[in-house]
């Protein structure tokens, strides 16, 4: 359990905290939300140890394993799964002791760290590391990597990926998504939806929060309110709240009517029906969602140009990628794009596909290796990309940013923009230097709306922007009149912002017939493909290697027997540990159900506890249940391929 009993919290001169009161079972997954400096990192750090409070106390339970993923990462030259694994701590202390006992020859010693090791999870434990590493979008051949070779973003995967592997009873993540792309995100949510512990999670992600958490935290006003459910239930619950206090019917019904518009435009088109289904949903839910936002600081819009052009820009028959000196290194071939006036387009594929190559080559940032580019003669691009953050000046302010665009635009117009992107009166002037990830976000947002794009690409634009911000600018891409090019793991963004998906994969760019839910269908059968054609590789290196006749390769096969019948013993022991467990799962879960099934549990209402005491038990079960079958299987399907390839080597 956590507890937090009137606590205060004063960080600088700013009051975070004032008499709040917070109380979090155990095994409850809570998503924090919050603007930007409401002091939801600041909890973290409460419950770390590393700030105390002001007034209050804070209480938890004792003997909490807690993983905490770090924002920063050195740079180590150190193989990334080994990174990994040594987030656990525990298991790497027993192995070092096993290699001192097994020099100094202790064999009781040695014994006992062997039963230490198997009780860890240890002989599975580089294959669970390797999973978590995939699934976070590295490939095979990266794990032996150091870390030293991966950018920021990268490294920041390799951290959460350790922050996953380590033994935990509670799991604090402060934004995860932010350097993931989608495929990476709906792993992670799925990873997250089985952890059996405490996880508090900082996200601004609706549809991650939505899909991972039971309970939404909202940190507002000085204040800590704990609502039930996940983020569209508490938007609907405190819009109920609201609307108690606030007249907000016309205004509602504008922003109705003008999302009607935009559906009634997006289902003129008859072929993508699926789409805007998803919109009419996003519609008869747009009256809780208007009112649970009506005190955003947030309101502005994306004008586009005045002009444009049929078609905006084209390509044909190109070749994108880089050039090397070992030669061209193409990504996309034979690229045939026509982007109309109005389009609406979310670009899907995995990881390095050539998203971000795709849009690079459109905006002439990236030079064609063949074909052609042709822009039309009204084309007006507005780029928004993760490293702008970067070219900002921090010696400069907001307000003298988008005067150096537009030196005669009168000084009210210059502060009446950029306060509906929260730069509202001193905060107009204050340095870039002394922002934050998401004011530099929305900054670097604002110069590309001044500059009133017909062709407007947002290349993770969500990355650092609080729900409020991502919600205004969801309602800004929604009313926008030119054309949009999206990429994006905010899938509520993509529903509600483009009309039409490419898939960006195996060297090309073709359109997408179907919606998000397709889309991870099409994921989880091309990842089993993928699977397939290593199983069929391996295989065929395996009956290369078996045609050897020569007598060396008969020895090192015989060799390489001897090594995988070793092999098998950890093996054997994690499978048969994880079919006990199953085992002794199952039982509790058969017993307890006998007990749900007396209908007296239902209607008696002096036993309300009891019901919800068992609901939740067996909800708890039924995780550890999934979890000791995940792990069985797993070690099945080691154990078959080892022993495939110890019966190889043993015909040879």
């Amino acid at each position: 359990m956590i507890a937090l009993r009137q606590v205060a919290l004063q960080r600088g001169t700013q009051r975070l905290l004032d008499n709040a009161d917070l109380t979090l079972n155990d095994g409850v997954k809570a998503g924090i939300i919050g603007a930007n400096g409401a002091g939801k990192s600041s909890l973290f750090k409460l419950l770390l140890g590393e700030l105390g409070v002001d007034q209050g106390e804070i209480e938890m339970s004792g003997n909490q394993r807690i993983a905490h993923m770090a924002q920063e990462v050195d740079a180590l030259d150190r193989a990334i799964i080994d990174y990994v694994l040594d987030g656990d701590f525990a298991l790497r202390q027993a192995e070092t002791d096993l290699a001192a006992a097994q020099a100094s020859g202790a064999a009781h010693r040695e014994a006992e760290l062997h039963g230490l090791i198997e009780t860890l999870d240890g002989y599975s434990a580089e294959s669970r590391a390797a999973q978590l590493l995939v699934g976070l979008g590295f490939v095979q051949a990266d794990l032996k990597r150091p870390l030293s070779d991966f950018s920021g973003g990268w490294r920041m995967r390799v951290n959460l990926a350790r922050t996953l592997f380590m033994p935990s009873d509670l799991l604090l993540l402060d934004e995860p998504t932010n350097h993931l792309d989608l495929d990476a995100l709906l792993w992670l949510e799925q990873w997250l939806t089985r952890y059996p512990g405490t996880l508090l999670l900082i996200s601004h992600d609706r549809d991650f929060l939505d899909a991972v958490c039971d309970h939404i935290v909202h940190m507002h006003q000085q204040s800590v309110e704990l609502y039930r459910g996940n983020y569209s239930r508490f938007e609907r619950t405190r819009a109920e709240k609201l609307a108690l206090q606030r007249a907000e019917a016309a205004k509602q019904q504008a922003r109705r009517e003008e999302i009607e518009r935009f559906i009634n435009r997006f289902k003129a088109q008859a072929n993508k029906a699926r789409q805007a289904q998803s919109r009419v949903k996003m519609l008869e839910r747009m009256g809780d969602i208007a009112i649970a936002h009506v005190d955003s600081p947030f309101h502005f819009r994306l004008p586009a140009a005045d002009k444009t052009s049929h078609p905006l820009l084209v390509l044909d028959q190109a070749q994108l990628g880089y050039q090397s000196k070992e030669g061209d290194i193409i990504q996309l071939d034979k690229v045939n794009v026509t982007l109309l006036p109005g389009s609406r387009i979310g670009l899907l594929g995995p990881n390095g596909a050539g998203k971000s190559t795709l849009i690079k080559s459109l905006i002439g940032q990236l030079p064609l290796l063949a074909g052609k580019r042709v822009p039309g003669e009204h084309l007006k691009i507005g780029y928004f990309a993760q490293h702008q953050l970067e070219s900002l000046d921090i010696t400069a302010t907001p307000f003298m940013h988008v005067q150096r665009l537009s030196p005669t635009a009168s000084d009210q117009d210059i502060r009446n923009f950029l306060g509906g992107f929260g730069f509202a009166g001193d905060d107009a002037f204050g340095e870039v230097a002394t922002f934050s990830g998401g004011e530099k976000a929305r900054l670097a947002l604002a110069l590309v709306a001044w500059q009133k794009p017909n062709l407007l690409l947002l290349d993770e634009p969500t990355n650092h922007l609080d729900l409020e911000m991502r919600e205004a600018l969801t309602e800004a891409l929604a009313s926008f009149e030119g054309t949009v090019i999206l990429v994006s793991h905010d899938r509520h963004l993509l529903r509600a912002s483009v009309d039409e998906f490419w898939r960006v994969a195996d060297h090309r760019v073709e359109p997408f017939d179907g919606d998000l839910d397709d889309y991870r269908q099409w994921l989880k059968e091309r990842l089993e493909s993928q699977r397939r054609d290593a199983r069929s590789d391996k295989s065929e290196r395996q009956d290369q290697q078996a045609s050897g006749d020569s007598r060396e390769a008969r020895k090192a096969a015989r060799k390489a027997a001897a090594e995988m019948r070793e092999k098998l013993r950890p093996i054997k022991k994690v499978r048969d540990q994880a079919e006990k467990a199953m085992e002794k799962e199952q039982n509790a879960l058969t017993a307890l159900e006998e007990q749900l099934a007396d209908p007296a549990l239902y209607t008696d209402t002096n036993r309300k506890v009891e019901l919800t005491n068992a609901l939740a038990k067996q909800a708890d079960i039924k995780a550890r249940l999934d979890d000791a079958e995940q792990r069985w299987l797993a070690a099945e399907e080691e154990l078959e391929a080892a022993e495939a390839d110890l019966l190889e080597a043993e015909k040879n």
